[in-house]
């Protein structure tokens, strides 16, 4: 049986790249819609989470369809995959989903808070049957063959003692999502901000949503909800790009220092390859 919320829910917040309050609303999706975000204040323009449709991935994962875009919706689809939700609607009136706290938990919480509704027809997932495999520059992915969603990262910031390099390991479930992966909040350097502004991005960051590094500190630490919080983070990303595919992902994901274009391209690769994967039902 697939699976949606039983409730609307709405809640608004700040937009971390465009600034400014935007309201969000999820609804309960017919079975085999998939995830669908709707931009209100476009006509009601919408535009399904799906990994063809990305097209910016330089501080966030934005997907478009005409001249209708959602930005930022890694951390929102990170949560719809660890609540094992299968169909659900996203109204937005603004180019972004809120931040809430920077991570995923927020988004977490009103899912549940929405609760499930089983409908008819069936789950469907992507089963990787041989390796996948994507380099840019010295980011590397790696998807291989698993009976169950794995993921792994290795993050590797030398050039700062606040970061330095970390590894960790998590077998997707709905409990080991809640409890080690969706509190990880994003981060951000603080060198960094003033170019962002320039580009019309950051407007919204804060240090209630993001950690904030400048040299070797992270300037709210107080914040901070594990040591290894950042690749923590890093693995929430890409569980939420790895949401795109249009079905629960059955695979060992090895991403070492990628970000979202090259969870974007690994997704491409497998799906130009249909002899990589079957689609199977759960």
């Amino acid at each position: 049986m697939r699976r949606t919320i039983a409730k609307e829910i709405r809640k608004s917040g700040t937009a971390l790249h465009a600034g400014g309050t935007v309201n969000m609303t999820l609804s309960p999706a017919p079975s085999g819609s998939g995830v669908l975000f709707r931009r209100a204040d476009l006509g009601g323009k919408e535009i399904p989470a799906l990994y063809d449709r990305v097209g910016e991935t330089r501080l966030g994962t934005v997907i478009a369809q005409g001249d209708a875009s959602v930005g930022v919706i890694e951390h929102l689809m990170a949560a719809v995959a660890g609540a094992e939700i299968d169909d659900l609607l996203v109204t937005v009136d603004g180019p972004e989903p809120p931040i809430l706290d920077g991570d995923a938990l927020s988004y977490f919480q009103l899912l549940d808070e929405a609760g499930n509704k089983e409908q008819s027809g069936e789950r469907k997932a992507i089963k990787v049957t041989k390796p996948v495999e994507i380099t840019i520059k010295d980011a590397r992915i790696r998807l291989l063959p698993s009976d169950t969603p794995e993921y792994s990262y290795d993050l590797d910031y030398s050039n700062t003692k606040a970061i330095g390099k970390q590894s960790y390991r998590m077998t997707l479930t709905r409990e080991n999502f809640a409890r080690e992966i969706a509190p990880a909040r994003t981060f951000g350097f603080t060198h960094e901000l003033d170019a962002l502004h320039k580009m019309g991005l950051g407007r919204g960051a804060s240090l209630e949503n993001t950690l904030a590094i400048e040299g070797d500190e992270v300037l709210n630490k107080d914040l901070m909800r594990f040591p290894d919080e950042f690749v923590r983070h890093k693995i929430l990303d890409a569980i939420g790009d790895m949401a795109l595919a249009g079905g629960r992902l059955m695979a060992r994901f090895e991403g070492v220092k990628s970000g979202h274009a090259t969870n974007n391209a690994v997704l491409r690769a497998l799906f130009a390859d249909p002899s990589c994967y079957e689609i199977v039902e759960l």
